[in-house]
């Protein structure tokens, strides 16, 4: 696996787990009855913290782990190989499109459940929702044409 395919894995495991949390806290908000802004947004300061320290948390360990599975495999150091070339560039631009093109229909969807009367509140949870899930489908999207040999 290459580096560009372990920190796409790191970050889609990371954004999934994320994703996952946050559905289950705004499950458990509606559910008490105590889905306001005061929670929501400090729920979406938890996240924030989580994606960024997560991240890198997890890309570490992958970066680690992967290391010491190819020198028990093979018994030779692991290169680090982090350059980027013109391929690699073509594919996070294309997953860049993937995330805006989602996130786009995200932000459109949030807008239609304030105009069918629903609060803002609402609207700001399913904009959070949408954009962690336009990162999760980019991170498919890109892990997919690196699996092709785009």
């Amino acid at each position: 696996m290459s580096f560009q395919e372990k920190n796409i894995s790191a970050s889609l495991s990371t954004f999934t787990l994320i994703l996952v949390f946050y559905l289950i806290r705004v499950s458990q908000m509606v559910q008490a009855e105590s889905f306001n802004s005061a929670n929501l947004f400090r729920l979406w300061g938890i996240i924030a913290v989580l994606a960024v320290v997560g991240t890198i948390l997890i890309s570490i360990f992958a970066h680690i782990a992967g290391g010491i599975v190819h020198k028990i495999r093979t018994n030779e150091d692991t290169q680090i190989e982090d350059i980027q070339d013109e391929r690699d560039q073509i594919i996070d631009l294309k997953g860049t499109r993937v995330a805006h093109t989602f996130s786009s229909l995200g932000v459109a969807a949030s807008m239609l459940t304030f105009v069918f009367g629903q609060p803002p509140l609402v609207m700001f949870a399913t904009l959070i929702f949408f954009g962690i899930l336009a990162q999760i489908v980019s991170d498919i999207w890109r892990l997919n044409l690196y699996r092709k040999g785009f």
